[in-house]
């Protein structure tokens, strides 16, 4: 029997184990957990938004018809109430934020 083969499979697989245990959560996860933690006290976590605080639905035509670059602008610089999100969250998480609110018509 050899051992040092053994060994090898054994060490192998105790090293992707752990790779799993420590890869980050998917992107997408990421997002829908940014999205719970900086929109969803306002805009509701189906994105309805709140009509006590005239907050918009994410999932109306008036918002699904903006650009992604108009919502990216609205989310970085603010826009009526909207706090400014740019220097909170990176670019990156921005627009990967309007691609999840496009996702809310489809939920």
């Amino acid at each position: 029997m050899n051992f040092g083969l053994t060994r090898s499979v054994a060490v192998t697989f105790l090293v992707s184990a752990l790779f799993l245990l420590f890869v980050p959560v998917s992107r997408a996860d990421d997002t829908a957990a940014l999205y719970k933690s900086k929109c969803a006290m306002c805009h509701k976590a189906d994105g309805s938004g709140n009509a006590g605080m005239k907050v918009p639905d994410f999932r109306s035509a008036a918002i699904q018809k903006e650009t992604d670059a108009q919502l990216v602008e609205a989310t970085a610089n603010g826009k009526g109430k909207m706090p400014a999100q740019k220097g909170k969250l990176t670019e990156a998480q921005i627009k990967d934020l309007v691609k999840y609110i496009r996702e809310l018509t489809k939920k």
